[in-house]
């Protein structure tokens, strides 16, 4: 008879809001996203930015961020939108895992908070975007949430560049 013992480690993760110390750390995710997408020359945020940003007189975003004994693992990063046809509403701008720590059930622990948030904060629902390449992105969504994905409208931005070009006219 052959007796084998195994041994197995059991992270556990834990959600919380994001505090400025974090910065650092969520920046690092940010640019690792930016790497996965193909554009990491896109990111032009900073440290300093964010803090003015995120922790000034006037906030425009917050965060999660998902830890466990390896550290920030993931994080989830929102603000606030207002339609005029249904109000406020909280748009999840991003949610990063790091790669070693994807399929670990981070994702769903940081969009599940999220998704409280948008509760707690009387929304009327929670919008985000996912590009269309990005399949494990897609699977996920439709895995857990089952979302209404929508074709019809077309994303447009304006770079501040571009803004003041057309405004010395």
């Amino acid at each position: 008879m052959i007796f084998c013992f195994l041994s197995f480690e059991i992270m556990t993760t834990t959600i919380r809001t994001g505090e400025k110390k974090d910065l650092p750390r969520v920046l690092e995710l940010i640019r690792e996203l930016a790497l996965y997408e193909k554009a990491p020359h896109e990111v032009i945020n900073t440290v300093e930015l964010m803090e003015k940003d995120g922790f000034g007189p006037n906030p425009i975003y917050g965060f999660f961020v998902a830890e466990n004994e390896n550290g920030i693992v993931g994080i989830s990063v929102y603000y606030w939108r207002y339609s005029t046809w249904k109000g406020k509403r909280l748009y999840l701008e991003d949610i990063i895992v790091t790669e070693s720590e994807r399929g670990n059930g981070i994702g769903k622990l940081l969009f599940d908070r999220t998704m409280q948030h948008a509760i707690d904060e009387d929304c009327s629902g929670m919008l985000w975007q996912v590009l269309d390449w990005n399949e494990p992105g897609i699977n996920f969504y439709r895995k857990h949430y089952n979302p209404k994905f929508d074709g019809e409208w077309l994303n447009t931005s304006l770079e501040i560049d571009q803004i003041k070009k057309l405004l010395a006219k």
